[in-house]
C-alpha cells in the first residue's frame, strides 16, 4: 500500500526534525520546508496528501500560503500550527479553509489524529478565501481562551460566519453569549450592517411583537406614530434574540412564520414587508426541556437551532482563568486609571479553585472590586478572600476540618487536583488541560500527594 505523503512547513528547525522523525516512524512519507517559498515549491514537486503549516514563517505568514494555494486551485488539506491562541487566528484559519488548527506546544498524538482525519476526508476542502481586515475583534471585550473547548468555539464561529443560517447559542449566565454572537456578525459578509440585540426577558410581552415587527399609528393605545421594528431596521444585518426562551407562545408562532417566509406585517398593518435579517438566538435555559413541557414550540426550536454553539461554564475551563485575569485587570486598570500589576500566587489559586456560578461576568465583578480595594500593585489573598462567596462545594470539602483550621497551600492544591481528576474521570490529558500543567508535572503531583484512581 502506497504511503501517504506529509509536508511539514515550519522555520523552527528542532520542531521540524522531531516531527519529521515522528511521522517517518509512523510510516508516512515526509518532506520538510523552512520557509513559505520553499513550502509552495515542495507542494508542487512533492504533491503531499496533507500539509502541516506554521502560521509564522520568515518570508510570508501561513495565511498567505493558504491564499496562494487556493488561488492555484490546490485543495490539499492543511493543518495549521501556531504559538498564538487567540480567537482571531482560529476564526481566520477556519474561514481560509484550513482543515484543523493545532496550538503549540505540539501534542504529537493530537497532530497525528488530525492528519489521519484529514486523510479520511472523501472530498477535498475547497472553501472560498475570505480576507479579514483589522487585528483583534474587540478592543474592550474580547473572547479569551486557549483551552481545547474554547478552540472549538472559535472554530464554530468561523464556520457559521461564512453563511446566514440561524444559530442557537446556549450557555449559563455570564459565559459570553452576546460576545459570540457579535463575533459571528463581525466575521460575516454583513459585518457593516446593523447588529441589534433584543433582550426578550426585559420587554413586556404585549410590546415584544411591536419591538420585533413595528406598528402602525393608532394600532394600540399609545401608538401615536408608526414605528419600524427591529426586523425592519436590521435590513441585511443580524438580530440577537437574547433569552429567547422568554418569548410568549403566540409571538413564537409569528416569529416562526417570519423565519420561514422572511415576510412580516407591522402590528395593526396589512402590508407585507420583507427582511433578510439574520437571527441568532441565545438562552441559558434548556429549550429541549421547555419543548417537552409545552412551553416552547418544537418547530421554532428546530428552526432556531440549525447550528448550535454551547458555551462551557468557567469552572469547566479553569486553565483559561489566568489569561482572563490578565486581560480583565489590564482593562480595569485602563478604565479606572489604576496600575495593578499582578495577582499573588495564592490568590490566583483561589480564583482557579472557585466554582464561578456567575462565570466570566462574576470574575470581572470580583476583580473590579479587588482592584479598587488593593493598596499597592499586587492583589493578594487578604483582599480577594472576602470577595469570593462560599460555594456549597467548597464548604463541603472543608467541613470535616476542625473549626477554625485553615488549609495549607499544599492541602488546597491536593484537593483542587483531586477535584479536577474526578471531574475529568481521571483522564490525564483533560485534567492537564484544565489545570494548565504538563502531564509529567501532573504525575509528579499525583505521586507527591498519593493520588490514585
Amino acid at each position: 500500500m502506497k504511503r501517504k505523503k506529509v509536508l511539514i512547513v515550519d522555520d523552527e528547525q528542532s520542531l521540524l526534525e522531531s516531527l519529521e522523525m515522528f511521522f517517518s516512524d509512523s510510516d508516512y512519507e515526509v518532506a520538510c520546508a523552512g520557509t513559505a517559498r520553499e513550502g509552495l515549491e515542495r507542494t508542487s514537486t512533492f504533491q503531499p496528501d496533507v500539509i502541516i503549516l506554521d502560521i509564522r514563517l520568515p518570508d510570508k505568514d501561513g495565511f498567505q500560503v493558504i491564499e496562494e494555494l487556493r488561488r492555484q486551485k490546490n485543495t490539499t488539506p492543511i493543518i495549521m500550527i501556531t504559538a498564538f491562541h487567540d480567537m482571531e487566528t482560529t476564526i481566520r484559519t477556519v474561514k481560509l479553509g484550513a482543515f484543523e488548527y493545532i496550538p503549540k506546544p505540539i501534542d504529537v498524538d493530537e497532530l497525528e489524529r488530525a492528519v489521519r482525519k484529514a486523510l479520511k476526508v472523501s472530498s477535498p476542502l475547497s472553501r472560498d478565501t475570505i480576507s479579514l481586515n483589522g487585528s483583534l475583534l474587540y478592543e474592550r471585550q474580547m473572547i479569551i481562551g486557549k483551552s481545547a473547548v474554547m478552540k472549538e468555539i472559535f472554530k464554530a464561529v468561523g464556520r457559521v460566519s461564512e453563511n446566514r443560517v440561524t444559530v442557537l447559542i446556549e450557555g449559563e449566565t455570564g459565559t459570553g453569549k452576546e460576545l459570540v454572537a457579535q463575533a459571528i456578525h463581525s466575521h460575516s459578509s454583513s459585518k457593516d450592517e446593523p447588529f441589534i440585540v433584543i433582550n426578550c426577558s426585559t420587554i413586556v410581552p404585549t410590546l415584544l411583537e411591536s419591538e420585533l415587527f413595528g406598528h402602525e399609528k393608532g394600532s394600540f393605545t399609545g401608538a401615536t406614530n408608526a414605528k419600524r421594528g427591529k426586523v425592519e431596521l436590521a435590513a441585511q444585518g443580524t438580530i440577537l434574540l437574547d433569552e429567547v426562551g422568554e418569548i410568549p407562545l403566540d409571538i413564537q408562532a409569528k416569529l416562526l412564520r417570519f423565519l420561514q417566509e422572511k415576510e412580516f406585517e407591522r402590528v395593526g398593518g396589512e402590508k407585507k414587508l420583507h427582511s433578510n435579517a439574520r437571527f441568532i438566538a441565545a438562552t441559558n435555559r434548556d429549550l429541549r426541556k421547555m419543548v417537552r413541557a409545552g412551553q416552547f414550540r418544537e418547530d421554532l426550536y428546530y428552526r432556531l437551532s440549525v447550528a448550535t454553539i454551547k458555551l462551557p461554564p468557567l469552572r469547566e475551563r479553569t486553565s483559561d482563568i489566568p489569561l482572563l485575569v490578565d486581560y480583565l485587570i489590564t482593562r480595569i486598570n485602563q478604565e479606572l486609571g489604576l496600575s495593578i500589576k499582578r495577582v499573588e500566587t495564592d490568590a490566583m489559586n483561589s480564583l482557579m479553585g472557585y466554582e464561578w456560578p456567575g462565570n466570566v461576568r462574576e470574575l470581572e465583578n470580583v476583580l473590579t472590586r479587588a482592584v479598587m480595594g488593593t493598596h499597592g500593585d499586587v492583589i493578594d489573598t487578604d483582599t480577594l478572600a472576602p470577595l469570593l462567596s462560599k460555594a456549597d462545594e467548597q464548604q463541603a470539602e472543608t467541613q470535616d476540618k476542625p473549626s477554625g483550621a485553615a488549609m495549607s497551600l499544599q492541602e488546597y492544591e491536593r484537593e483542587y487536583i483531586l477535584r479536577v481528576l474526578n471531574r475529568t474521570e481521571w483522564h490525564l490529558g483533560r485534567a492537564c488541560e484544565a489545570l494548565g500543567i504538563s502531564r509529567p508535572t501532573l504525575r509528579q503531583k499525583m505521586r507527591e500527594y498519593g493520588l490514585r484512581e
